[in-house]
């Protein structure tokens, strides 16, 4: 009888301390708009991989890709209100809610994507990413988008003049808007999603994108021409609803913190691994490829940076500029 009874007791206290430790458990949700063969889903998978390591059980993340949570105007959103955990997003649709954000659009303001994490992980970086706090969010790391080129179904683009009245899809944010503009072309805004039908329907002659986006989504499929204009350069920023993050201990915020920077590098490692291998497979699926010179898209956009320059400062701008 006793001995049952202990094994009673013992049998209770595991399904008690198990029981605890599954309320303990707070599983993060993070999501992302792309597909499982982008370089956002490699950089969710690292983030997991480490937080739940590190965390021992404590954090799970759960990840949603293909923008099952909604686009990433929705995402921003949903994270500020806490109904979505964390995600990771291009830089681009911040400057909706964030306006200073937008200066890591001007046209042509990266040189090399060292430049870029030069800036992005020191001081200016930082400042944005504190900044975010303001928003609802924790902005945690930069990781990686890349250097954005165009596509189209219609002609080659070699200069400017080539670009005039071309239906050119691009993120839902003004500075590229009016570089586009500035280039000849209708620029149209629209959600990532819709824009792969519009490809697809011939509603849009084309949009702009890094290499990896061209490759993930197949868009060699509608696309014929691929001009190496890199005349944005896009960061994605790895960020969690501040609800969120502030239900978390101080030793696991600073675990996800460390996640989300390793995740961050191993995006960038990851661009700068495949980016040969992803563009002899777009000329492999038949895409023409033109390597416009720089000059006279830079002497084009020169508008939109008087433009901006009252709204994010000079110094800012030369701050970037200089790798500062």
């Amino acid at each position: 009888m006793k001995r049952s009874t202990a094994v009673f007791s013992i049998v209770f206290l595991t399904l008690i301390f198990a029981a605890s430790a599954a309320i303990a458990a707070v599983d993060i949700k993070l999501a992302h708009v792309v597909n499982e063969n982008d370089a956002f889903h490699v950089c969710a998978l690292k983030f997991k991989e480490l937080v739940e390591a590190g965390s021992k059980g404590e954090l799970t993340v759960t990840i949603y890709p293909n923008a099952q949570l909604g686009d990433e105007r929705n995402l921003l959103e949903s994270m500020r209100m806490g109904v979505v955990d964390s995600a990771i997003i291009t830089g681009g649709p911040i400057m909706n809610f964030m306006p200073k954000f937008g200066v890591f659009d001007l046209p042509f303001l990266f040189s090399t994507p060292e430049h870029a994490y030069k800036v992005l992980d020191g001081e200016i970086g930082k400042m944005m990413l504190e900044e975010m706090g303001q928003h609802g969010w924790k902005g945690l790391a930069y990781g990686e988008r890349g250097f954005r080129n165009l596509t189209n179904s219609k002609q080659p683009v070699k200069t400017p003049e080539d670009m005039k009245g071309l239906k050119i899809r691009l993120m839902q944010n003004p500075v590229y808007v009016d570089s586009f503009k500035a280039l000849g072309a209708n620029a149209i805004p629209m959600a990532w999603t819709e824009a792969l039908t519009a490809l697809q329907q011939g509603a849009i002659d084309g949009q702009e994108n890094p290499l990896n986006v061209i490759v993930a989504f197949n868009l060699f499929e509608s696309q014929k021409h691929l001009a190496l204009t890199r005349h944005a350069y896009a960061p994605n920023v790895i960020m969690m609803s501040k609800k969120t993050w502030e239900k978390l201990a101080p030793r696991m915020q600073s675990l996800v913190q460390d996640a989300a920077q390793k995740a961050a590098e191993h995006n960038r490692a990851y661009d700068n691994e495949k980016e040969a291998e992803w563009l002899q497979l777009l000329k492999d699926k038949g895409m023409e490829v033109t390597e416009p010179e720089t000059a006279a898209f830079l002497e084009a956009v020169k508008p939109v940076y008087e433009k901006y320059e009252a709204q994010f400062g000079k110094e800012l701008i030369e701050a970037i500029l200089a790798g500062k």
